[in-house]
């Protein structure tokens, strides 16, 4: 099983890349079994306990001050996930990022917590107030998107 979260806040323009990806891949695999599409914008703590049988979790998220263009894409190795990981994060229910989700859901998930994970940023420098992405966050989005359709497709051997 595959779940995927979409990190951000919709209406602070770039940062709302990752729930932008979620709604771009609901047309296509909501429904799927074994898939789950998981909007962290709101709702982050209540999702986090419904991660419990995914076997591989995907994320994607904004990341800001990288001194790179808008809409660059980083993918991290496992051992910078591993390292992100917090024995006891601090956070604040509405500003709960990738690396503090994770924290809290090897806590919340022990020894069901899946090996497989992998995390996808993009680069974004406008976190204003405004409903909408930017050209260049957005096209990354779109790529996200579809590195993260073929690798559910070839997963769990869609068509």
């Amino acid at each position: 099983m595959t779940a995927i979260m979409g990190f951000g806040n919709p209406v602070r323009s770039d940062d709302g890349v990752g729930c932008y990806v979620i709604d771009q891949l609901r047309p296509v695999f909501d429904g799927t079994p074994g898939v789950g599409l998981f909007d962290m914008g709101t709702s982050a703590f209540e999702v986090l306990f419904k991660l419990k049988g995914y076997t591989r979790i995907r994320i994607v998220d904004a990341v800001v001050n990288t001194g790179e263009t808008p809409g660059t894409l980083y993918k991290l190795p496992a051992e910078a996930i591993e390292a992100a990981i917090q024995e006891d994060p601090m956070v604040f229910l509405h500003s709960l990022k990738w690396d503090q989700a994770l924290s809290y859901a090897r806590k919340i998930l022990g020894d069901t917590y899946p090996d497989d994970i992998q995390v996808y940023l993009i680069a974004v420098d406008d976190t204003r107030l405004e409903i909408g992405l930017s050209e260049a966050v957005r096209q990354a989005g779109e790529q996200v998107a579809h590195v993260l359709t073929k690798d559910l497709e070839a997963f769990h051997a869609l068509p």
